[in-house]
């Protein structure tokens, strides 16, 4: 399965294709982060997101997409921003008729760590020893895009087996 994992943002939106089955070794395709300038309309930085996203769909050929769930912060404004990032990465997924789930911060640091409180510099270095990197990937944001693709690589197909199963048992 391949999978595109988005850490969204308006500033830095942290995207990472990863192919890989449960149990198998994973690998790297493609890392990134996709930037806009803050001093931009929203409506410019959400289009350029969207192109940004694209792109990478169009060149990597993804099964599915995996998006990070937004929680509540203090900052509503950033809680804002992140929000809409995600739901252009959504759109663009469900667009081309792509699985997309959502998974939380913690999800992700648990599948890749073992700790679901895991801090960044924990993350990044178990996702580039997962991933066989020489060299973290950089900034944080493209590390997190890449642990919810693996977090997805991982749980996503269980999560969608149980939901085929509850369809079709009508539930």
């Amino acid at each position: 399965m391949r999978v595109l994992g988005v850490d969204p943002g308006l500033t830095r939106c942290g995207v990472g294709v990863v192919d890989g089955a449960p149990g198998k070794p994973l690998r790297l395709v493609s890392v990134g982060v996709i930037r806009t300038s803050p001093g931009d309309d929203i409506g410019v930085r959400l289009i350029g997101l969207e192109r940004g996203i694209e792109e990478l769909l169009d060149a990597t050929s993804p099964d599915a997409v995996a998006v990070e769930r937004v929680f509540s912060q203090h900052n509503v404004s950033t809680v804002m921003g992140t929000a809409q990032a995600g739901a252009i990465a959504i759109a663009c997924g469900a667009r081309r008729g792509l699985p997309v789930a959502l998974h939380t911060p913690s999800e992700a640091k648990a599948a890749v760590t073992g700790n679901g409180r895991a801090d960044k510099a924990q993350v990044t270095a178990m996702v580039t020893r997962l991933l066989r990197l020489d060299a973290a990937p950089k900034p944080a944001d493209a590390a997190d895009a890449l642990a919810l693709a693996i977090c997805h690589v991982w749980r996503g197909g269980a999560q969608a087996k149980l939901q085929a199963a509850r369809t079709r048992q009508g539930r």
